[in-house]
């Protein structure tokens, strides 16, 4: 073990050995302070969760599925989470975590019936707050506010306003546009906070399922922010910018498992938009590469190489 990773154990931190013998870490809520952290481009804040499979536990999250997909584009990236101690991240090789303590992970089990989807909220994890992020992550290029169960209170709109005037706040805000029952059944509910983050953030993405297929409140909203896009599952997405609105037809995929398509979508929309400052790019871009990540389960839909080039080719 280098002088590094024996520093690191030492002060706190938890070592793991990956699946290829290569360390990775999961840095604890104060381990920054004694170890320098390498500067992210992209950084996620958000819960990874725990999803109940029939196959199994596994690892879940906005913040997982964009972290990897951002990785994919060949993005450095961070992510500041709340996990219980000795949740396994091996999916997460090479991506450095500042784990929150909690006695529990954000846990959601999918039920399917005749009637669609039914979401339980198991656990929720601890609530991360802005001095949870290091120094030397808040100049990342974007920032990604990725909520899946009420984890960011409103005091995030005016922390990210002041830590990140520079970045492009990126925003999927479906954890604020949830709540639960005493049997953890999750319903939507309104975005109590939306007039604070949509009109400071860059870029949003909301899923037509988000806001239960409600024009109005999707159009009240792209009056508020500067790009929103509506993903819209196999049928692509909707963008509104610039008080116009165009739509993105997906290519026909045969659907293995959609869960996570979401999240890819938002996190290479954000990337290209960065990149490009062009909306009906990124859109397009975003919607061919979801696409595909559909044909494969889980973590497993995360873009390849092969994928992205073959997705910018089709874009330009």
């Amino acid at each position: 073990m280098n002088r590094n990773l024996r520093c690191l154990k030492d002060s706190g931190g938890f070592f793991y050995p990956s699946p290829g013998g290569h360390p990775f870490l999961v840095y604890n809520l104060f381990m920054f302070e004694l170890v320098p952290l390498e500067p992210v481009d992209y950084l996620v804040i958000g819960h990874l969760t725990e999803d109940l499979t029939p196959s199994g536990a596994r690892l879940g999250g906005t913040a997982a599925f964009s972290a990897l997909t951002a990785r994919s584009l060949g993005l450095r990236v961070g992510i500041v989470s709340a996990l219980r101690e000795g949740t396994p991240l091996e999916a997460l090789e090479g991506i450095p975590v500042v784990k929150i303590p909690s006695a529990y992970n954000t846990t959601f089990e999918n039920i399917y019936n005749g009637n669609g989807r039914a979401q339980i909220l198991h656990h929720q994890a601890a609530p991360i707050s802005m001095e949870n992020v290091p120094d030397t992550w808040r100049k990342a290029s974007i920032l990604h506010l990725g909520p899946v169960a009420q984890e960011l209170g409103q005091e995030w709109s005016q922390g990210a306003a002041e830590h990140f005037a520079s970045s492009l706040i990126a925003i999927t805000p479906q954890g604020w546009m949830r709540a639960w029952n005493d049997d953890g059944g999750v319903k939507s509910v309104p975005w109590e906070s939306a007039g604070s983050f949509l009109p400071l953030a860059g870029a949003v993405v909301i899923s037509r399922e988000d806001v239960l297929g409600d024009d109005e409140l999707i159009e009240s909203m792209a009056h508020q922010t500067r790009v929103l896009a509506v993903t819209e599952g196999a049928a692509g997405c909707v963008l509104y910018w610039n008080g116009d609105r165009r739509r993105f037809r997906a290519p026909d995929v045969k659907e293995v498992d959609a869960t996570g398509a979401g999240d890819i979508f938002a996190a290479a929309f954000f990337v290209r938009l960065y990149a490009t400052r062009d909306p009906w790019a990124a859109a397009r871009f975003a919607t061919q590469l979801a696409a595909r990540s559909v044909a494969r389960p889980g973590l497993d839909g995360i873009p390849t190489q092969a994928e992205i080039q073959e997705c910018l080719m089709e874009v330009f």
